[in-house]
């Protein structure tokens, strides 16, 4: 199923996100971020899958196209979760504390604002987990769009996490809060890590 952003073209997409509207909004430019990164990394495995030097990596090519040519797709329907459930929380925040409607509801649309940017975060780690395998079975010509789909990648869980952030001092339950933030934050190294690994290999290829 597509979602509404995949609908739109580049354009649209980035005049309305430069509107005086709600959404799209960092979700939305961190769900996109992935997405771009992904079928960067699928290009740079298409062009390096069944050249003769390479044939070794074969089944990692496959595996890896595999995983890269649905990841875009996932992306933007997380932009679209991310959009609902901003929309939700942002309905909430317009009634009062006391409001029987906000405290039965802002639990749950609190999570929903955090359960999406935590899943982009998440997807980008285990891209780059992936990129981190193929820098050795890339040809050298495309070496420096792995680079780049590795960047992009962690800008995606970087431009998430602050996503994550914003949402936290409305989460209710203080160690749960707490539980979060150290769980994104831990992606979020992660994701570092491995995209400064990737470009120090890229250089060396």
């Amino acid at each position: 199923m597509s979602s509404e952003l995949e609908k739109q073209s580049i354009g649209g997409f980035l005049q309305q996100l430069a509107d005086r509207t709600p959404t799209p909004g960092g979700g939305a430019v961190a769900a996109t971020s992935l997405a771009t990164a992904a079928a960067m990394a699928h290009m740079a495995v298409s062009y390096s899958h069944g050249r003769a030097t390479l044939q070794s990596f074969d089944a990692l090519h496959k595996e890896a196209m595999d995983i890269l040519s649905t990841l875009p797709s996932k992306a933007m329907q997380l932009a679209d979760q991310d959009a609902t459930a901003y929309g939700q929380l942002n309905q909430l925040w317009k009634l009062k504390e006391d409001d029987p409607v906000r405290l039965e509801g802002w639990d749950q649309a609190v999570k929903g604002a955090i359960d999406a940017p935590l899943e982009v975060m998440r997807q980008a780690m285990e891209m780059l987990e992936l990129v981190s395998r193929l820098v050795e079975a890339t040809t050298p010509m495309l070496i420096s769009d792995l680079a780049v789909a590795a960047i992009t990648a962690e800008s995606a869980a970087r431009s998430a996490h602050w996503n994550v952030l914003i949402n936290l001092p409305s989460v209710r339950d203080a160690a749960h809060g707490e539980s979060l933030e150290s769980n994104a934050s831990e992606m979020l190294e992660r994701c570092s890590t491995l995209t400064r690994s990737i470009e120090q290999g890229c250089r060396s290829d």
